[in-house]
């Protein structure tokens, strides 16, 4: 509550809800979330599981080089993140699943929060991806459509594309090369950092490293592209069902797009979460498809609703069921994360 940066995700939500309610009408917004079709959101939230399960396998999968954990091992701890990520600003949760993970099964800090950023630039180049297919689809949004104009959009696809397609070029370098990533790492150690500091980071940035070892074949890193659109795939297929709580219809490749652009926008910082950031880009999407604000507004909060509180309330249950050891086996300095 005292950092800046809290703040400053709240004031961010706020603008972005402002700006997309405040031409809309709260009365019949109220109205299209009452007459929904709640049943619809039922198999919505078994695909979107369905999802998750396979973002387990896919942890599961990158972290095999550190260690063998079985996947059913792994679903707690993304859900666990998960739960993080909606309660807690700045991604919290994903460092707190690389804690758990340290505390549950020994695997390295550093290391396996590696294995996490990769996962995140594989997700936000799919995102990409699902964007560049609808690209026809851009010409839909006006400046009329909402917060979010085609302009806007196409600027956030470009920035997005330089940030994550060059991230994962750095990394699929760094893991096919790893003896030259390793002693750019130690030049830049010596020569940079106090004398007291080297060693504690150079054994966080190693361990690091090792986290990266999935991506060395690139038969690995297919894998892990097409686990991830199969991954996002299926939440889009949430966005599908519970559409059809709605008196409304789009295709399904404008939903992909939605998914791709809202996804996108979460990146930007915020109130836990993602409000804001989340609705805003979704009610100006359907409402360039010509759906009426407050029944696009109405399905967007919904749908918000629905994929946080599902998984928010399991992976609370699976945390106090086994609740991190704080002071003991945790992390507690630098040195421990490398350990």
């Amino acid at each position: 509550m005292k950092r800046w940066q809290f703040w400053l995700g709240l004031l961010i939500s706020a603008v972005f809800l402002y700006l997309v309610l405040n031409r809309l009408h709260p009365a019949e917004i109220w109205a299209a979330v009452k007459s929904a079709r709640y049943g619809w959101l039922l198999p919505g939230v078994g695909v979107y599981f369905l999802g998750v399960y396979v973002r387990a396998w896919r942890w599961h999968y990158m972290l095999r080089p550190l260690k063998k954990i079985p996947t059913r091992t792994m679903f707690p701890v993304v859900a666990i993140g998960y739960m993080g990520n909606n309660i807690y600003p700045a991604r919290a949760g994903e460092v707190l699943r690389a804690a758990i993970l340290k505390d549950r099964e020994g695997v390295p800090i550093s290391a396996s929060l590696a294995t996490v950023i990769v996962e995140r630039i594989f997700d936000g180049v799919v995102m990409l991806a699902f964007v560049f297919l609808n690209l026809s689809e851009l010409g839909r949004l006006t400046g009329e459509s909402g917060v979010i104009g085609g302009l806007s959009i196409r600027a956030i696809t470009l920035g997005g594309s330089l940030l994550f397609f060059g991230a994962l070029v750095a990394f699929l370098l760094a893991a096919m090369f790893p003896k030259v990533t390793e002693r750019m790492v130690n030049w830049a150690v010596d020569r940079f950092l106090p004398v007291k500091l080297r060693e504690k980071t150079r054994a966080v940035a190693l361990r690091f490293l090792t986290g990266l070892e999935s991506l060395r074949s690139p038969w690995e890193a297919l894998m892990i592209f097409f686990t991830t659109v199969l991954i996002w795939l299926l939440e889009t297929g949430k966005y599908w069902f519970v559409m059809h709580a709605f008196d409304f219809e789009v295709s399904f490749f404008a939903l992909m797009l939605m998914n791709g652009i809202v996804n996108l926008a979460t990146t930007i910082p915020s109130a836990p979460g993602y409000v804001g950031t989340f609705d805003a880009p979704g009610i100006a999407l359907l409402s360039a498809y010509g759906v009426p604000g407050e029944m696009a507004a109405g399905y967007t909060l919904v749908l918000h609703g629905a994929l946080w509180f599902p998984i928010t309330l399991l992976g609370a249950y699976y945390y106090l069921r086994q609740p991190l050891r704080w002071g003991k086996d945790v992390v507690r300095s630098p040195q421990e994360a490398a350990e």
